[in-house]
């Protein structure tokens, strides 16, 4: 509980540093606005912190029906109270601070009726309270499962999209970062924070088993401090930029603070926690061989440093949680924004317009970061490596193909949707089709090749416990009835071919162009997509389909043969998709003819990738014959051809012959 007036200390000392708490000019809705609004949002950024940083310690770390585990369940529902009752006041609060309107005005009401439903910075808020009562709900009925807890922590995380939608200054250049970055950054936070919170309240109850569940706890910690500090960065460098005026006003010296306070907590967080760990293990191993300690006051005499450090640490975040809402509340410098957009296509786009016309060094190498990707792209890395490493460190061998493919797959992911095409990819029909077809096609088939899930069995460890780790979570997952369903090769085939038309011949496609969240979802769903068909073509991960060869060449040949229908129809086609929204962007493009161009390339970057999967398809399929045939002549030398002669029996049976003889005719 000490954290909560530590944040709201620090937002206090910190508003009043920036000058935040000064009355507007153009309206002041009073005091009770001007200070509550800020007290709700921390009190709602702690409050959703520790419920994400709870789901995800049950999830990962905690056992199921166990003391621990059913404390957790409850400071998790009454987090999820604490944080729906914030959300639902906030939206008040903010239209009042708006419209400088107080909260005694007589049509009060009906303003904000109209505000929530009519303006969009209302229907964000209106949205973002809908899914964290609907989020809250399903938390406080509580949560008896790990996989219970894991769907609750992803609608959590979901719940928090619509206010990464309209999070400060995500309209100005570097919209995507912006967005990205800032739902990473609450991700980030209610991880650490948050799972530090929920180790403290349970830790009590863990008894001699609490160094394990902290060192399952650090893991997650660790991957959450990069992410903090990677979006942190990332949102600071687009709210103040590089230039001297943003790096001294108010809001740059709050985010130096916090920016300092973040990585320092994180390095004391980790010198400290490897000696403090090192205490419990020591602790752990002594009370079962009977040197260190005995009983509870040994335990307790253990286990002093390790709580110190975590009443340190959630102390410190509250106040770096404080900070972050004073920044909120301050806004970032005029300088950061400059003029803003200047052309319609920058505004549409909320973000700045990439030099035309879209030349062939321009398609490589312009930059357009995308943060989630990058994100993404590097942890596939990362994990990979990891896995690698511990194959490595046992002695064991891992084909050096399947690294480089993934490598590469990883490599090619991050420069698609971060650099090149991604620059033009809501402005030209052709610079789409480039990322599209790339996402679809190119990126899934290195990615199948480098065999992650086997690499994964191989080298995640088991939990006997009770528990669920990454190993856990992931045979749970591959082995679920919806996995079994899309995985599927005609299943597959049907979604990697079907959803193209779908999405381009709907309006999905215009709300991809349009918006930030229809955007990612289209670069998730072709990514997933093209996975799920690519492995079920040339996969060599374990899979429930045990799927022919002259199927699997079926279906791919089909496919090819869709996209290339679907390739021509667009060169040939005198109808322009999504008219609305390239008719409006005023780039002096010819968008038909642009679309005609895109068509040509789905066409051949969808042909080229596809003959390339035949001839590894066809390369698979000589080798299993090659196989096969191995495994039957050893079968024969074991059993001196125990089937070519029950064969021969039959045959013989048949003509009436003996068995012998016609043994010898047919031999």
């Amino acid at each position: 509980m000490l954290g909560v007036p530590v944040a709201l200390l620090a937002l206090v000392v910190s508003m009043v540093a920036t000058g935040a708490a000064v009355p507007g000019v153009l309206g002041d809705a009073g005091a009770l606005v001007r200070w509550g609004l800020p007290v709700v949002r921390t009190a709602g950024d702690l409050a959703v912190s520790v419920v994400l940083g709870t789901l995800l310690l049950m999830a990962f770390a905690l056992v199921p029906d166990t003391a621990a585990w059913r404390t957790a369940a409850r400071l998790a529902a009454g987090a999820a109270v604490a944080w729906v009752l914030a959300a639902v006041v906030q939206p008040v609060l903010s239209f009042a601070d708006i419209a400088g309107t107080p909260l005694t005005a007589p049509d009060l009401g009906s303003q904000i009726v109209y505000f929530l439903t009519e303006v969009t910075p209302g229907q964000v808020l209106l949205s973002a309270a809908v899914l964290a009562v609907l989020a809250g709900t399903v938390v406080c009925l509580g949560i008896t499962s790990a996989s219970g807890a894991g769907a609750a922590a992803l609608l959590v995380a979901a719940s928090l999209v619509p206010i990464a939608l309209g999070s400060h200054g995500s309209a100005e250049g570097g919209h995507h970062t912006a967005v990205s970055g800032w739902w990473l950054h609450v991700l980030g936070v209610g991880a650490w924070a948050g799972g530090l919170v929920a180790l403290a309240v349970v830790g009590p109850q863990l008894g001699d088993r609490l160094a394990v569940i902290a060192r399952r706890y650090s893991a997650l910690a660790l991957g959450s401090f990069v992410l903090v500090v990677v979006s942190g960065l990332a949102n600071g460098w687009v709210q103040v930029g590089a230039t001297a005026s943003g790096l001294v006003s108010p809001y740059g010296a709050l985010l130096g603070v916090k920016t300092a306070a973040t990585v320092a907590l994180g390095a004391a967080g980790w010198a400290h926690r490897r000696h403090a760990l090192a205490a419990l293990d020591a602790r752990g191993a002594g009370g079962r061989g009977g040197s260190v300690g005995s009983g509870t006051a040994g335990r307790a005499t253990a286990q002093r440093p390790f709580w110190r450090l975590v009443t340190g640490e959630v102390v410190l975040m509250a106040a770096v949680i404080g900070v972050a809402v004073a920044l909120v509340r301050t806004g970032p410098p005029a300088s950061a924004a400059g003029d803003g957009p200047r052309t319609l296509a920058a505004q549409l786009t909320s973000d700045v317009v990439p030099p035309l016309p879209a030349t062939l060094p321009r398609l490589l190498l312009q930059p357009a970061p995308d943060l989630l990707w990058l994100v993404a792209a590097g942890a596939l890395v990362v994990a990979y490596a990891a896995g690698l490493q511990r194959l490595r460190a046992r002695g064991d061998r891992w084909p050096v193909g399947r690294s480089i493919a993934w490598f590469a797959g990883c490599a090619v992911l991050a420069w698609v949707t971060s650099f090149g095409p991604q620059a033009y990819i809501d402005l030209l029909f052709s610079a789409h089709m480039v990322a599209h077809m790339t996402i679809m096609m190119v990126v899934p088939p290195l990615l199948v090749a480098g065999a992650p899930i086997t690499l994964a069995l191989r080298t995640l460890p088991k939990r006997r416990d009770g528990s669920r780790g990454p190993r856990e979570w992931l045979t749970v997952l591959v082995h679920s009835r919806w996995a079994r369903s899309i995985t599927n090769p005609v299943v597959a085939a049907v979604l990697f071919a079907g959803s193209v038309i779908v999405f381009y011949f709907s309006p999905l496609f215009g709300l991809a162009l349009s918006t930030h969240l229809g955007h990612e979802l289209m670069e998730v769903h072709f990514l997933l997509t093209g996975y799920l068909f690519a492995s079920a073509v040339i996969g060599v991960d374990p899979s429930e389909w045990k799927t022919p060869y002259a199927l699997r060449l079926v279906l791919l040949l089909a496919t090819m043969a869709f996209h290339a229908f679907f390739g021509v129809s667009l060169t040939t086609g005198n109808e322009l998709l999504a008219a609305d929204w390239f008719s409006r962007l005023g780039l002096g493009v010819d968008a038909l003819a642009d679309q005609r161009t895109g068509g040509g390339i789905a066409w051949g970057i969808g042909e080229l990738p596809t003959l390339l999967l035949v001839v590894v398809l066809a390369v698979q399929w000589s080798r299993s014959d090659e196989k096969e045939q191995k495994r039957r002549d050893r079968a024969a030398d074991r059993d001196g051809d125990a089937e070519l002669a029950a064969y021969n029996a039959m045959l013989a049976a048949r003509s009436g012959t003996g068995g012998s003889g016609a043994g010898r005719q047919e031999q």
